[in-house]
């Protein structure tokens, strides 16, 4: 049994170790934790390659000790060219999965590292750029150990993602792909990230490094142009909010899918489950997920093109009751609904002054589009490739929008002084995991690592696969299972410690200072702290 990790002068947890402690580094250089984020969300791109990148999009949850709490979007909009007409032409019926059609939208992370420094430098003189990007370029340029969860999704996808030359180039070794243990370079990579921490984190958007990026998306049949560089920025912004017994709860507003991981934990207060993993529990998180998916299913994507308000639902009392009176404690609500996908990485670190972040950055699909940008080492997302084909409706592919994200990092600010940050990867499964981590560790009293350790389950579909069932970690009690199927619950076992269930992890500042953490071992994360 994993315990929980405790320290007093600083934390960070992320889902690859030596990110984890890039982030440590900057800590006990005197950063802050939003500098220590960049730090390891840097080393993850080198590190993590197959989940996160320069190359994808972030979201931020920040909360400082004065009790402010802001949000970062770096979400980065679909391109100029990006129309209609260009896939129908092409005879497309919907967006493609990968390839250079897929890197449709703009990589707003980079934008994200730089307003998270921005508002850091309100706080105290920022550390060098060079300091806080160290680390990720010593294992661009000298080399990384390949993880498990990198080289086994390198070769379950390897058919899907061989059109790409250059992808293929740059992950064989000595003719073969490579696997776990060998030693990876991306010399490209380091030169951007060297490059960027001389001009300045900027200078990804405009600049001589736009000419080497547009070169390589064009050679890929990406619609990406100069003026989707120029157009792009990341913008501070308000978070959702909601308050249950004890605390509140906030999370990212759309294009994010936060309402409803806040909807979800909102509901489930209400209805007043009495033990842990016991089916009450489980049942009521998932029925919650159901009601909550549903609103999310019909009305959130770009804010701009939304017609019904996420923060009004989330206040609207008698409709969040009825949802939750509707809501049979005896039987399962059928199901599928329309579900969604993508993959990603959480992290989150806590400084001495309490400065506590939640930050998600994330290229959709593992290897994004699965283009390979040669000249800078960067993957590009495939976050655009779930807009819709259609004249109209959710979703829909405009010139500018911004793609509906299943990224959103949560944060909690209890009524007794505690300050917790939580997340993971998974898409689909973003909600119910935070659901399950924050009702075991904030209702039940369960130890923050356990509630991250322990069998975990996820309602529909995820990493490319089909099923919409309810799958739970076979480590679950049999009895437990046998009430959720006599209930009406289609349930799919699979392997414990599956990764399919994300990559969690959590952190929570006490009124004290002290501050207690937790990783996921179903990653090759770890926490760091001094």
């Amino acid at each position: 049994m994993l315990h929980t990790f405790h320290s007093t002068r600083g934390m960070v947890t992320s889902p690859h170790h030596l990110a984890s402690q890039s982030g440590l580094d900057v800590l006990k250089k005197g950063g802050t934790a939003l500098e220590a984020v960049v730090a390891t969300a840097a080393t993850l791109s080198a590190v993590y390659p197959h989940m996160t990148g320069l190359g994808g999009d972030s979201f931020w949850l920040i909360s400082y000790p004065d009790g402010r709490t802001c949000v970062i979007d770096a979400c980065g909009a679909a391109a100029a060219d990006a129309s209609l007409q260009l896939y129908r032409s092409a005879g497309h019926a919907s967006i493609p999965w990968r390839g250079g059609l897929a890197a449709n939208s703009m990589a707003g992370a980079v934008s994200g590292w730089q307003e998270a420094l921005h508002q850091s430098a309100r706080l105290q003189p920022n550390l060098p750029l060079q300091d806080l990007l160290a680390e990720a370029i010593h294992y661009a340029e000298r080399g990384y150990a390949v993880s498990d969860s990198e080289a086994t999704l390198l070769h379950e996808k390897q058919a899907e993602l061989s059109e790409n030359q250059d992808f293929i180039g740059a992950y064989t070794n000595a003719d073969r792909l490579f696997t776990l243990g060998d030693i990876r370079r991306n010399p490209a990579l380091g030169c951007t990230l060297k490059y960027l921490a001389e001009h300045g984190l900027n200078s990804f958007y405009a600049g001589p490094m736009v000419n080497a990026l547009c070169a390589d998306l064009a050679k890929a049949g990406s619609p990406l142009k100069q003026q989707d560089f120029l157009r792009h920025t990341a913008t501070l912004t308000t978070p959702l909010h909601t308050t249950i017994r004890g605390c509140t709860l906030y999370n990212t507003p759309p294009p994010t899918q936060g309402v409803a991981s806040l909807a979800i934990l909102k509901i489930f207060d209400l209805l007043n489950a009495a033990e842990p993993e016991s089916f009450p529990h489980i049942h009521g998180l998932v029925e919650a997920t159901k009601k909550a998916f549903l609103f999310r299913n019909a009305h959130v994507g770009d804010p701009a093109y939304m017609k019904v308000c996420a923060q009004s639902f989330l206040n609207d009392t008698a409709q969040i009751n009825g949802l939750a009176q509707d809501i049979d404690m005896h039987k399962a609500m059928p199901w599928p609904a329309p579900s969604q996908q993508g993959d990603t990485t959480w992290m989150g670190a806590i400084d001495s002054s309490g400065v506590a972040v939640s930050m998600i950055q994330s290229l959709y699909f593992e290897f994004g589009s699965g283009v390979f940008l040669p000249e800078t080492g960067i993957l590009w997302q495939n976050r655009g490739s779930c807009f819709k084909l259609s004249d109209s409706g959710w979703n829909t592919l405009r010139p500018g929008r911004k793609p509906f994200h299943t990224l959103n990092p949560a944060l909690a600010r209890f009524d007794d002084g505690r300050t917790m940050v939580y997340g993971t990867m998974g898409g689909e499964g973003q909600p119910q995991t935070q659901a399950a981590i924050f009702s075991r560790y904030a209702r039940y009293g369960v130890p923050l690592q356990q509630a991250v350790t322990a069998p975990r389950w996820l309602l529909g579909r995820t990493w490319g696969m089909e099923s919409v069932s309810l799958k739970m970690e076979s480590s679950f009690s049999s009895t437990l299972v046998q009430e959720l199927q006599n209930a009406g619950h289609e349930v799919e076992m699979v392997a414990p410690f599956s990764s399919m269930m994300g990559h969690a992890g959590a952190l929570v500042r006490h009124s004290n200072g002290m501050i207690e953490g937790s990783f996921d071992p179903r990653s090759d994360g770890s926490v760091a702290a001094f």
